[in-house]
């Protein structure tokens, strides 16, 4: 081999014109590569991990019923004592298909009136079921077998009205054996707003409040209620000396269940 060639193969040209050796020329290489490989490594580690991908999940048969989620989780606390009783209430709640002819007491037929239609905030005078614009037009007559009475909110009383028993004029069937009947009487003067038929309507759900609460006590105190439209007004009306601006709206009967 001619001394030029065995020149040519020791030795190559750098990018500045000077000349190296081959051999050292492969020893930079293979550093560069070592570096390169090292850093490729390094950013490998550093950079946020990829997202595994997820199998596409197999479209569902539409002849399967899909599957039952699991019941979400109780609470053990125990409900507060009025909280408890509120719900016994609404599980109770029914309409009575018979009573007892057994009375009531004074007392607990005064505590019913007042859960019914009772004043609870005794600084504005406003009343357990609402009223539109307060306008408190329903007046709770109440038929037993002394006599006819009228509730008196404001002293939580009963005012006698006639020294006669009406409970057959408002009820009938197996109501008749309830001892206490309630009519709900609207008295349209003290509703002012609207057309007449505007507050024969507002009566008539202010009367479904307030026999609401009825049914809601009579369920807490294990009692029987029973709220009803069919009524003889034209002969209470007369008997109670309503006013012509006074209208029955509904009745409910109330008593002990019967046994």
């Amino acid at each position: 081999m001619s001394e030029s060639k065995r020149a040519r193969n020791r030795s190559t040209d750098c990018p500045h014109g000077r000349r190296v050796s081959r051999r050292r020329f492969l020893r930079g290489v293979t550093l560069l590569s070592a570096t390169a490989l090292g850093g490729s490594i390094l950013l490998e580690a550093c950079s946020p991990a990829r997202a595994t991908p997820t199998a596409t999940p197999a479209p569902r048969d539409p002849t399967r019923a899909p599957p039952t989620p699991a019941p979400p989780e109780q609470s053990t606390a125990a409900p507060a004592a009025g909280v408890d009783t509120l719900w016994k209430a609404f599980h109770n709640r029914r309409s009575a298909s018979g009573f007892a002819t057994q009375a009531l007491s004074m007392p607990t037929l005064l505590e019913l009136l007042w859960a019914a239609w009772g004043i609870n905030r005794p600084e504005s005078g406003k009343r357990t079921a609402p009223s539109a614009v307060n306008s408190q037009e329903i007046d709770i007559y109440v038929l037993l077998a002394e006599g006819a009475y009228v509730y008196d909110a404001r002293g939580n009383q009963l005012t006698p009205v006639l020294d006669q028993d009406l409970r057959a004029r408002a009820a009938t069937g197996l109501l008749r054996d309830a001892p206490v009947q309630l009519l709900f009487v609207a008295d349209h003067a003290r509703l002012r707003v609207g057309s007449q038929t505007q507050k024969d309507l507002y009566s008539a759900v202010h009367s479904g409040f307030i026999g609401q609460n009825v049914y809601l006590y009579c369920a807490a105190k294990g009692l029987a209620t029973r709220f009803y439209a069919s009524v003889d007004r034209a002969a209470l009306k007369s008997s109670l000396n309503l006013r012509e601006q006074q209208s029955i709206v509904f009745a409910q009967a109330v008593g002990h269940p019967r046994g």
